[in-house]
């Protein structure tokens, strides 16, 4: 792009579609993830920590992520804490974590040159997710980048509750490849999602980049500005300036002084995030590497750096002065000040803040339903026996009877038992309430939390019994005594008036700390009900007994949010959460198996279960032995290829791999049984029949018989057919979905260079036996047809013309009594081409031998005895291929599960608008790539098997997506094709990341920018592709330049509709 460009484009920020933009990251996360060599991901991620225990808990969470798929497994992970436990700044914490993340991967020997060099090839990821979370004091057991975000829940429902980390690693894994092959650093901070496409990022060589977004003046003078020079590189959705200058929390006066105020007076606000790359990064490498004495010499003058105000700033000229003077100044100067930095202007940003547990709250409230999940491994009661309310979001619980949930609410992984009322806009984290059967009479209330309050436990070192916290949602533990401090939401004069607290029982008269809720002894260490008791006491919900608590509560051990925040007991904690989820995990799974018809996703349900190390095998070998009577009870409608799968999940589960590795082989003999079950009806059975058996009803009453009985008459047949296109709906016309689900498909059928590609003729001859040849000069004599049957070679190259003789009964009926054929065979597309040629070319022959025996060559016979033939040549495709040739023109076509399968095909009746507008504007071009659709096919298959819920959702999207297609083409709006087409390539990616490969992800790069959209034909993993351009004129440079650029061995096909 042209950097001197003068193009005035709008300035308004967009907001972007969070379901959208989240949904797209996470599809390019599991590409990542599943296919690092084509999709590159981080060489390691780093999470800064406050100490070394909560580093052993971020640990913990990384390799869960990395567990769940959410981290690459070549990906380094690590987590630095704070030196000594001591704060030192972001700035500083973050050259900490660079230095440890050298040593830990050992590349680093003395600083070495050598090792810089290393390091400086390396593409990291950085989170700040140290500090306290003061405003979000529930979260600070878990640390706050790990607090539960059920964004997307419900695509995965058998998965973990997605968490606020899991999503910025969703979001960042797009940012990836603005890197390219420079090493460099993406640094973000730990309680903010950022929703943008970071897929669009421009990062400059050679230097850093911060990321903003326009924001108004009255936000602006509370956080960082950024002042970017007025030169700049403009695009729809960004902007990339050279930095100017930083401001911090300026005035209106301030922002008019330095130029900071934009063209529509807004300016650019400080994201967190900043991206080094190339020189810059191996500089900012050296610095790392040699920084102990810098941090040593922050620790002990108990200052902090900066990483927002002082280190970025050595990257500014204009702060350099400013800079000398604060701690390291002068060395961020001297090793830093000679790169650039640069803003990165994001016009489509939207910043989700996690600062307070009321922002939480806010983000959990939205009205999109197809974003926020709000049951998700969750066990709870009917609505006669309990009162949850709609919009309460409920994330890994065990709810009991007698339990009222108030609306808006958060309860994340808690077992609540009978008698709690929990309010509205409260949230509840961590909780294990016990039964009180002791205390628990009738429908008595043990505890209330009010509306707007937070309350979770934390298991302290040393400390049998975890204890019990709570506090209003808008308190803020920081606000001191007697400046706005609150606690349950009331002013501190009136909480100890009411309940009789003196301020020393509160705070030491000898600290020398601000009196405020942060250091306030408040919470009492008991037995758990007393602790319950004596919290509804302190939240004020106990009038008229402080005579019996206060004593009670005074008496007892207390300690302050900031003491429980020193002395967590991460380790029981993680095992805690463990155990809670697997308990969970094996409640939902053996519901499935007792009650249900093994929707669920079990595999993903046993990974969580195996998380028990000591008792989940052998649940899971008690439920493999649930599976028998299951299979019995439900033998005529659970499919048999599910059940063998769901024992096979199971097996391996069990640690039994030889075992489950030898029911496979009966997985898929079920699929192919239910297949040809659903395809063969009526007329099945007599295919495996010695030749003169008597004929099934199907063929007994054609006119056929007696056709070919007659003295011979030469009789030639010719057949050509088009190839298809599929435009969306591929993979629902594949069985098993095609048995037991609708699927829907949109494809077109084309001529290429002019003619019909694929044919055959059959031609009647006075010898006996049938010649058969192929396009490649191939010839096969087949003298004694009784030869001729199931199963075939799969290296056999004639079982084609094999299989349509056994369908149409030429042989079983005898019809080659005195007469033989000749049958020639062609398609002249090139080999794996992706254009149904296989199925089209049986379609071909079967429909050459139905005319040359006078037998019924209507497309529907034809369709149905094509899928009989390529279930019994063992291919076991869909449908789409030979509907796609046989009918001309564009079509929609319906498929609905049953015994037969039933077709229904919709032709569109295009308009010559829209036939001018394809032509003009679609590319159909070979890539030159060898296709290994059969190993995609089995893969996703095997996912469809094991119900993967993120399978079964892209299908579903993918028949809903040929019917938006349909209509799109009805009204001739072929840029909304163009959208289909790319979403589509999209999810056929989730369903399988070797669908693609590099030379095609270079094609569609190359073509990007003139296309509205493109995909590969079929199932992808090579052969053609379609390139839908923006404009004929796009079309035709795009085709200009193809042709001209030698890294492309790709062919354009002049093609018609047929």
């Amino acid at each position: 792009m042209d950097p001197n460009r003068q193009t005035v484009l709008p300035r308004t920020k967009r907001k972007p579609d969070i379901t959208t933009v989240l949904r797209k990251s996470w599809y390019h996360l599991r590409l990542s993830v599943r296919h690092p060599s084509r999709v590159p991901t981080w060489d390691a991620i780093v999470l800064t920590a406050a100490s070394p225990e909560q580093a052993q808990l971020y640990d913990w969470q990384l390799r869960r992520a990395k567990r769940m798929g959410r981290i690459a497994p070549s990906t380094i992970t690590l987590a630095v804490p704070d030196p000594e436990g001591q704060r030192i700044g972001s700035g500083a914490a973050t050259l900490n974590a660079i230095h440890a993340l050298t040593k830990h991967t050992e590349l680093v020997v003395n600083g070495g040159d050598g090792a810089v060099g290393l390091m400086g090839k390396k593409h990291i990821l950085l989170l700040h997710a140290g500090g306290d979370s003061k405003r979000v004091p529930w979260a600070n057991p878990m640390g706050k980048v790990f607090l539960p975000l059920p964004f997307l829940a419900a695509d995965n429902p058998d998965g973990p509750v997605p968490l606020l980390f899991d999503h910025i690693l969703a979001i960042a894994s797009c940012a990836r490849q603005a890197f390219k092959n420079e090493g460099g650093i993406f640094t973000m901070t730990g309680d903010v999602l950022p929703c943008f496409d970071a897929s669009t990022l421009i990062l400059p060589p050679n230097s850093s980049t911060i990321i903003t977004v326009p924001i108004a003046l009255d936000i602006a003078a509370n956080h960082g500005v950024i002042v970017a020079l007025k030169s700049e590189i403009f695009d729809e959705s960004y902007t990339v300036s050279l930095v100017d200058n930083l401001l911090q929390k300026p005035s209106v006066d301030e922002l008019v002084k330095n130029q900071a105020i934009l063209d529509d007076g807004r300016a650019l606000l400080d994201t967190g995030i900043i991206a080094v790359r190339g020189n810059a990064w191996v500089e900012l490498v050296k610095l790392a590497c040699s920084c102990q004495p810098l941090i040593s010499e922050l620790l002990k003058s108990k200052k902090e750096m900066s990483l927002y105000e002082d280190l970025v700033a050595a990257w500014v000229p204009t702060k350099h002065d400013w800079l000398q003077h604060r701690p390291l100044g002068e060395a961020l100067v001297n090793k830093l000040g000679k790169q650039r930095m640069f803003s990165y202007c994001a016009y489509d940003f939207l910043f989700l803040h996690f600062g307070t547990s009321s922002e939480v709250l806010d983000h959990l409230s939205a009205s999109d339903s197809a974003l926020v999940g709000r049951r998700h491994l969750c066990s709870i009661p009917a609505t006669t026996v309990s009162d949850i309310a709609a919009s309460s979001v409920v994330l890994s619980c065990k709810i009991a009877d007698g339990v009222s949930i108030g609306e808006d609410s958060l309860i994340y992984d808690s077992n609540i038992s009978s008698g709690i009322q929990i309010g509205s806009q409260s949230i509840v984290v961590g909780m294990n309430v016990p039964k009180d059967n002791d205390n628990m009479a009738g429908n008595s209330i043990k505890f209330m939390l009010p509306d707007r309050h937070c309350l979770w436990e934390v298991p302290l070192v040393g400390c049998t019994e975890r204890v019990i916290v709570f506090c209003g949602i808008h308190d803020n533990p920081k606000n001191p005594l007697k400046k706005d401090g609150t606690f349950c939401g009331k002013p501190w004069e009136k909480v100890m008036h009411d309940l009789g607290i003196e301020e020393n029982n509160l705070w030491s008269s000898s600290s020398s700390q601000e009196k405020c809720l942060w250091n306030a002894k408040l919470f009492p260490i008991l037995s758990y009900f007393e602790m319950l008791r004596v919290g509804m006491w302190l939240m004020g919900l106990s009038d008229g007994k402080n005579l019996h608590y206060l004593p009670l509560w005074r008496n007892s051990p207390r300690v302050s949010l900031e003491e429980l925040h020193r002395s967590i007991d991460f380790s029981k904690m993680c095992t805690g959460s463990s155990n809670h989820q697997a308990d969970l995990a094996a409640g939902i799974a053996k519901a499935c198996i007792n009650y249900g018809m093994l929707g669920r996703d079990l595999s993903q349900l046993c990974e969580e279960i195996l998380q028990k190390e000591t008792s989940g095998v052998e649940i899971c070998k008690d439920f493999l032995a649930l599976c028998p009577k299951l299979i019995e009870q439900n033998s005529k409608i659970l499919p048999k290829s599910r059940a063998y799968q769901v024992q096979v999940d199971l097996l391996r589960a069990c640690g039994e791999e030889t075992k489950a590795y030898q029911l496979e082989h009966e997985v898929w003999a079920s699929v192919a049984d239910e297949t040809a079950s659903a395809v063969r009806y009526g007329f099945g059975e007599h295919l495996l029949e010695s030749s003169g058996s008597k004929s099934t009803l199907a063929f007994r009453n054609n006119n056929h018989v007696s056709s070919m009985d007659k003295p011979f008459c030469p009789k030639t047949v010719k057949v050509e057919l088009p190839v298809r296109v599929d435009f969306v709906g591929g993979w629902s016309d594949t069985p098993p979905w095609s048995l037991e689900r609708a699927g829907c498909v949109l494809n077109m059928a084309v001529s290429l260079e002019g003619s019909l590609p694929i044919g055959t003729i059959v031609e009647t001859t006075n010898s006996n036996g049938v010649l058969i040849i192929d396009d490649s000069g191939k010839e096969l004599h087949i003298k004694e047809l009784t030869s001729i049957a199931p199963p075939f070679n799969g290296d056999d190259p004639f079982r084609l013309v094999k299989s349509a003789l056994l369908v149409t009964g030429i042989i079983h009926e005898n019809i080659l009594v005195s007469n033989g054929l000749r049958i020639r065979t062609w398609a002249n597309v090139p080999r794996g081409s992706g254009l149904g040629t296989s199925s089209i070319l049986a379609a071909a022959v079967v429909k050459g031998l139905l005319q040359i025996i006078d037998g019924d060559d209507g497309n529907e016979n034809v369709a149905r005895l094509v899928l009989v033939l390529e279930q019994l040549m063992g291919t076991g495709g869909g449908w789409q291929d030979q509907i796609g040739g046989l009918y001309p023109g564009i079509k929609y076509t319906r498929s609905y599960p049953g015994i037969p399968l039933r077709l229904q095909v919709f032709p569109l009746v295009a308009s010559s608008q829209l036939i001018s507008k394809l032509q003009e504007r679609l590319l159909v071009v070979f890539t030159g790539q060898v296709r290994l659709a059969h190993q995609v096919l089995q893969k996703v298959v095997l996912r469809y098997l094991r119900r993967d819920n993120l399978l079964v959702s892209s299908i579903k999207r993918l028949t809903e997506l040929a019917k938006i297609g349909r209509e799109a083409l009805m009204n001739c709006d072929v840029d909304k094709l163009g959208e289909i087409m790319l979403e589509a390539w999209r999810l056929h990616q989730e369903l399988d990341p070797y669908c693609s490969n590099e030379y095609v992800d270079k094609l569609f790069a190359f073509a990007d920018p003139y296309c509205s959209g493109y995909k590969l034909v079929g199932a992808g993993g090579g052969g053609f592709a379609l390139l839908l351009a923006k404009n004929a004129t796009c079309a035709k440079e795009l085709r200009s330049m193809l042709g001209k650029n030698p890294e492309f061995d790709s062919v354009i096909y002049n093609w018609t509709i047929y």
